[in-house]
């Protein structure tokens, strides 16, 4: 068996050790590194690249961007600033049809552009923006949907923890990453608005069935169900607003490098938090929450590095390319197929493993297309995106499900109510393919 063969051996090994249950940092290391091994002729080699490649990732200064955003977004939303904006945006957007859907796509909006992970904007408004449609008597399905739809925003707004990953394994700059999804990510939560008060306006039955019934719920038992906002609300909305200005406007007008940004928001976000009188017990938890989040996505990173030895001593890139460019297909029906395997991928794994899995493959080709490498990387990222709202096993779908205090909800019905707006993120990454302009003017222009 020559190596490309044996190499493509080894992708399968892979696939069926993660189909069969078998977490996927152990199963990418065991592939790797046996797989190295092997083509190496000598275990000793893998092992002894293994450990050059875990040094050479932990002590590289571009990998603190992980854990600090990942510190800024448990500390904003452990401190109640989420809640806060989410409160005062619902009350400023009083005039629009829909606005408590509407908050939540803003809302999602500008705690993905402090947290970077959808999984934990989808867990944070199922608990903060759910009960309070449901008080108003939103229909169950388009509150779900808004929830779990507008929360694929926290992948493509920077700063975003799979524009770090895609930056480090294709050498990307991760500052040119972030400044291309901006313009896409908020256009993105633009159609997800514009959808909310449309619908709210064809039917008004979905989101409160009119005035009298909203007046109705407001004043359950003579007490409104919207807390009044005082002082610390207003305080937590600037604040988290400040935060993202900072973080995000140093990063694009080239002050900070996005490890030094990244620094400073925690540090901002650990201020914020003081003022907002969190508990000692609780920051210790955002930290040790913080550790428990970023060592697997640490370890994932060099179980990569591994993995791209393999494809590279195998030259699985390379057969790769010519079998899929012997076929005749056009551009675009080669990054249709690429879609596809996103989407397929995105119903059994998580983001980030999916991007370790087939970026190292897809990336060289979508070059050797002529794509732009920034434009492609976002379309990969909405893609991949779009995956975990897919069914059966959508990843966002199932943490609202876990989430939500109403036991009584059920997977079909987020499912059904996120079906729009996986449609608008599938429909933009293919916009993306056809004015790449979209995400690579800002890095143009910087």
């Amino acid at each position: 068996m020559d190596s490309t063969s044996f190499a493509g051996l080894m992708i399968v090994v892979l696939i069926v050790m993660i189909a069969a249950g078998i977490h996927i940092n152990v199963a990418l290391a065991t592939a790797s590194v046996l797989g190295v091994g092997i083509l190496a002729g000598k275990t000793s080699v893998a092992l002894s690249i293994l450990s050059t490649t875990a040094f050479e990732v932990l002590r590289d200064y571009i990998f603190a961007v992980i854990p600090m955003f990942i510190l800024m977004g448990e500390l904003i939303a452990r401190s109640g600033a989420a809640k806060d904006l989410f409160q005062v945006v619902n009350r400023v957007l009083f005039f629009l049809p829909g606005r408590l859907a509407v908050a939540t796509v803003i809302g999602n909006a500008v705690f993905a552009a402090v947290v970077g992970v959808s999984i934990a904007s989808a867990a944070t408004f199922s608990r903060i923006a759910y009960p309070q449609m449901r008080a108003l008597n939103y229909d169950k399905t388009v509150a779900l949907g808004c929830i779990a739809g507008s929360s694929s925003l926290g992948m493509l707004i920077p700063p975003s923890v799979l524009m770090i990953v895609w930056g480090v394994l294709t050498e990307l700059s991760i500052g040119k990453l972030f400044l291309a999804g901006f313009l896409p990510g908020f256009l993105l939560a633009g159609f997800y608005a514009i959808y909310c008060v449309v619908l709210a306006l064809l039917k008004p039955e979905l989101f409160g069935a009119g005035k009298a019934a909203i007046a109705a719920a407001m004043h359950s038992r003579g007490k409104p169900v919207e807390p009044a906002i005082d002082l610390q609300t207003v305080l937590g909305t600037v604040g988290t607003l400040l935060l993202v200005v900072i973080v995000l406007g140093g990063i694009w007008t080239g002050y900070f490098t996005p490890t030094e940004a990244s620094g400073i928001g925690a540090l901002l976000a650990l201020s914020l938090a003081l003022v907002k009188g969190l508990k000692w017990d609780d920051i210790v938890d955002a930290i040790s929450e913080t550790g428990r989040t970023s060592a697997p996505l640490l370890f994932l990173l060099i179980c990569a590095q591994m993995y791209s030895r393999l494809l590279a001593m195998g030259g699985v890139v390379n057969s790769m390319q010519e079998f899929i460019l012997g076929l005749g297909l056009g551009p675009l029906a080669i990054i249709a197929f690429m879609v596809l395997v996103w989407f397929i991928l995105g119903m059994f794994i998580d983001s980030v493993s999916i991007i370790l899995l087939t970026v190292p493959i897809f990336a060289p080709l979508a070059i050797k297309l002529g794509l732009d490498p920034i434009a492609f990387a976002i379309i990969g990222i909405l893609a991949i995106e779009a995956g975990i709202l897919t069914p059966p096993f959508g990843l966002a779908v199932y943490t609202v499900k876990a989430c939500v205090p109403d036991k009584d909800v059920t997977l079909g019905q987020i499912f059904i109510g996120s079906m729009p707006y996986w449609v608008f993120l599938v429909g933009e990454a293919f916009l993306i393919y056809f004015f790449p302009i979209i995400a690579t003017y800002l890095p143009q222009n910087f």
